[in-house]
Parts: C-alpha cells; structure tokens; sequence
C-alpha cells in the first residue's frame, strides 16, 4: 500500500489535536488525519476569522512532523471567503494539504487547487457518498482532477459518512463507487472513511457499560476481502469516537448541555461506552467506579498500551494529578486509545510471521 495505513476523521478542536500529540512517534508516522474545522454560522467576521486562524495554528503545530489535509465541509460562504487567505498561507508554511471536491462552491475549489499548486502539496479530493453510488457523479470527479496542474497530486478520500446498522449495503456502494473512480488517475492516496460511533443517550449507559457494533469496521473488513485489483491500494479511515455529524456541529457556547458524559473503548467487534459525571457530588466516585469497569474489560490492553488505557488506569485508582476529568478529557483519552488501537489492528505487531500459504 503506497497511501497512509490510517485516516482518521477529526475535528479541529484541542481535544483532538492533543490526542494526536499525545499518540507515540511509531503510530503517529502511521496517521494521516483529515482535519475539518467546525461551522460557525452567524459568527461576526473578524472573530470568525480569529477562530479560523488558531484553529488551522493548533493543527498546523500538531502536524509540523508529518502531513495531513484540512478542510471546511460545512462551510457557508461567509466562512469559506474569510479562510482562503488562511489556506493561502499554510500553504506557504505547513505540511497541511488542502481538500475540495465536486458539488463544492467554485471560489472553494479554485482556492484549493491554487494552493496545492503552488505548495506543491497535492489536493485531497472529497467524494460524499451516503447512500447509493450514482455513476453519473463520475464526471464531475473527471473535471475537477482535469483542472489539476499536470505536477500535482490528488488523493481521493471517499467519504461514506454514518456507517451505521441501518446501511447493510454500504460495503457494496463503497466498491461500486471506487470501481469507477480509481481509474481517473493515478491517486496518491486512496481512502475509504466511515463513521460507526453510535448517537449516544444517558438511557443506553444506565446499566453499566454498553457495547455497540463497529458498523464501519465491519464494512472495511467487506472491502479488504474483496478480489479488486485496487484493495491493496485502499487506506482505511473513521471519525474516531465520535458520530460522524459531530464534525459538523457548531462548538457549544457556555457550560450549558448535560451533567454526565461518556468513557469510550475501543475492542475488535465494539465500541464500550460508560458513564460518568461531569457535576454533582457523586462525580468522583462514580467516574473511578466506571474507569475500574473497563480495566476489567477481558479486552482490556492495559495500561501500557497507549496514553488512553494509562489515563483509565490512574483515574480508576487515583492516581496521580489529573482527577477524572471533564469532557474533553474523555474525548481525548478516547481517541488515544482508538487510534492506537486501529494502527496495530491494521498492521501486523513487530516480530509478528505472516503467513506464506495455506496452513496444512
């Protein structure tokens, strides 16, 4: 495979970024995310403008070892007009390739393919595909690559969205529409992303923990195991631990929004989600109560395995200075741990033989 073993999906918040950071220097070289920075409608411009220009500086500083795409997918116009000179000068500084695709505004997609020509940094290019592959969706994909400048580099980043239980064809869809747009061009990197985090409610965790299919996983196992000529060229991504419309909800304001949140681990066949509490008199004790339940998870990889599963470790037993966290912590931890996870899932661990031919 020529492309990035791993695409991550995630949104440009400090959480995420610190995740990142927080990943070790053997799976971060494995990592290429697909930053997306969050829609902020009816924002003042000049301070539109400010959140737009930290939130690409915090990613550009994740980023400074290794390359990665950015992107504004639920941009309105607004937003859109006042992050072009931004793009504009990360291409002049950064590793941070920028992404369009077809059905997107014009002024959106002349700026990315300015700037990937004169970074000389490629472009990814982003084809939604919710439902039913559609062929006639072919040919705008065709015109966009033929505006390409001869030199660059495209990447195709095939962007199924929620890969829940409800979507049994998604696999399918996803090789339909990949048998028609691989042959445009010679891809740079080529990656399927789906989303299979669940919408998570206070009822689904209030007998503990709660285990939900990894919907997505499963449909990138159906395309790994199929005869195309182009699977061994494929890059798998997801959202992380998050839905896949989280990247496109409006930051949250205030300390409004509900007293609990959620612990997140990642298994083979899972997501487990647990409960905690972000107030009330009981927090302490009922979030170490919840850390101690995934310690004894027999998918546990402890706390060794990444930065995630030692946070779990020491807020389970109190140790050392971080407590049991808010939010954002959970967030981050949980995609510590899930993004290691995926990393050695997708490749063999060191010193592993692979098989040379059917076992007798």
């Amino acid at each position: 495979m020529s492309g990035p073993l791993y695409v991550p999906v995630l949104s440009a918040r400090r959480h995420a970024t610190a995740a990142y950071r927080n990943l070790s220097p053997a799976v971060q070289s494995d990592v290429i995310p697909l930053w997306n920075l969050p829609p902020r409608h009816g924002t003042a411009s000049d301070v539109l403008a400010a959140f737009m220009r930290r939130e690409a500086r915090d990613v550009s500083k994740a980023q400074r070892h290794h390359p990665a795409w950015i992107d504004l997918p639920f941009a309105d116009e607004t937003q859109l007009r006042l992050f072009a000179p931004v793009l504009r000068d990360l291409g002049k500084t950064s590793v941070l390739r920028p992404v369009t695709g077809p059905g997107r505004p014009e002024h959106q997609q002349a700026v990315a393919l300015e700037v990937a020509r004169r970074s000389a940094s490629g472009v990814g290019i982003r084809v939604a595909l919710p439902g039913e592959w559609d062929e006639g969706r072919t040919q705008p994909v065709r015109e966009l690559l033929a505006r390409l400048d001869p030199a660059d580099e495209a990447d195709l980043l095939l962007d199924l969205g929620a890969v829940r239980g409800d979507r049994p064809d998604a696999g399918k869809e996803a090789l339909r529409a990949l048998d028609a747009l691989i042959p445009l061009t010679p891809w740079r990197t080529s990656a399927v992303l789906g989303g299979g985090f669940p919408e998570v409610t206070a009822q689904m965790l209030e007998q503990g923990l709660h285990a939900e299919p990894r919907t997505d996983w499963h449909t990138w196992q159906e395309l790994a195991e199929s005869s195309r000529s182009h699977t061994p060229l494929l890059s798998y991504g997801d959202y992380g631990i998050q839905p896949a419309r989280a990247i496109g909800r409006e930051p949250a304001s205030g300390k409004g929004g509900p007293a609990w949140g959620v612990l997140r681990y990642t298994t083979a066949e899972s997501f487990v989600l647990g409960k905690v509490l972000g107030r009330g008199e009981d927090r302490i004790a009922v979030n170490r109560a919840a850390a101690r339940q995934f310690l004894e998870l027999p998918d546990f990889r402890g706390p060794a395995a990444s930065a995630g599963e030692s946070w779990l470790r020491d807020c389970a037993h109190g140790h050392g200075p971080t407590g049991t966290g808010n939010a954002s912590d959970w967030l981050r931890v949980g995609n510590i741990q899930h993004m290691t996870y995926v990393v050695r899932s997708l490749r063999p661990q060191p010193g592993s033989i692979p098989p040379t031919g059917p076992l007798s």
